[in-house]
């Protein structure tokens, strides 16, 4: 079994994690059902397979049918996300990243979430971070 590489999944298999996370374990039609454009059921079970491969799923049987879960918890593939975006687009700054997302914001943040955004960056500032 192979170490989790959560960032070079493509776009389907993404879509798959996405789908079992949202319903914490999925059989090959649970998650067709909620795929945007499914490929046909051998296509996404021959992906849920690569993903058992890339030790992003694991399986067992229930009846004659496999149901999915990840292994990899969403908090972590979250992450882990997060520090590619970082790494990739801000140069692993999370102030850029910060004022980006503050700068394209569509709609004026809430006092109620200026609030709490401050409450995390003092945290992160009592911690070190």
């Amino acid at each position: 079994m192979t170490k989790p590489n959560l960032n070079q999944l493509s776009r389907r298999e993404r879509q798959i994690m996405n789908v079992i996370y949202q319903l914490g374990e999925a059989s090959v039609n649970e998650v067709m059902e909620l795929l945007p454009d499914p490929p046909s059921y051998s296509a996404v079970r021959a992906l849920m397979r690569v993903l058992v491969e890339k030790s992003m799923l694991k399986h067992h049987q229930v009846g004659p049918r496999y149901v999915y879960r990840p292994i990899v918890s969403h908090d972590k593939a979250q992450k882990s996300a997060m520090m590619q975006m970082l790494d990739t687009f801000f140069e692993g700054s999370t102030e850029r990243a910060v004022a980006a997302l503050l700068d394209m914001s569509s709609t004026d943040l809430s006092h109620e979430e200026l609030n709490r955004l401050a409450t995390l960056i003092e945290q992160a500032r009592e911690e070190g971070r």
